[in-house]
């Protein structure tokens, strides 16, 4: 087993990308990806080795997000999140311009929250189906059917404005 300064500057990307997608917002993301892995200190004796790494820290990130929200009473309506500048360079920044981008947020608004949250860490999260399953505790075929719905729904979104 890799020591957790290891851990951390191997994963620590992985992690805060993916909370930047539920928080779109850098100082949050950061604070709460600090959190993901002093939870992960604590728990690493039960990580079992039966997913990656990344997968593991994931869903302990995801559960500090919902931690977080309960004790901020913030809603986790991704519109108002959208408000925020992004500081980051990501992926999807030098293909999709900010304004398609916002539009394309606004879109997905329209979206059930699990079909939001898949087509987030697919697209911005780049993790796999089978990664996304996981840690959505779901299997990686409603991962990838979930995605595809949603790119249907967004596609029928798009032509119903034109």
């Amino acid at each position: 087993m890799q020591n957790m300064e290891q851990i951390y500057k191997e994963y620590f990307e992985i992690v805060n990308k993916y909370l930047f997608c539920l928080t779109h917002s850098n100082d949050i993301s950061e604070e709460l990806t600090q959190e993901t892995f002093c939870r992960a200190v604590e728990k690493i004796d039960k990580y079992r080795g039966d997913c990656k790494m990344s997968v593991w820290l994931c869903q302990i990130a995801k559960y500090t997000w919902y931690d977080y929200c309960r004790k901020h009473k913030r809603e986790t309506n991704l519109a108002k999140l959208l408000d925020i500048e992004q500081e980051t360079e990501t992926p999807e920044n030098e293909i999709i311009s900010k304004d398609e981008k916002i539009e394309l947020y606004k879109k997905m608004q329209g979206l059930d929250e699990k079909t939001r949250e898949v087509l987030y860490l697919r697209i911005t999260g780049e993790l796999s189906f089978k990664e996304i399953g996981v840690i959505l505790n779901k299997t990686e075929n409603w991962a990838r059917l979930t995605f595809y719905r949603g790119k249907i729904k967004l596609k029928e979104v798009g032509e119903d404005e034109k």
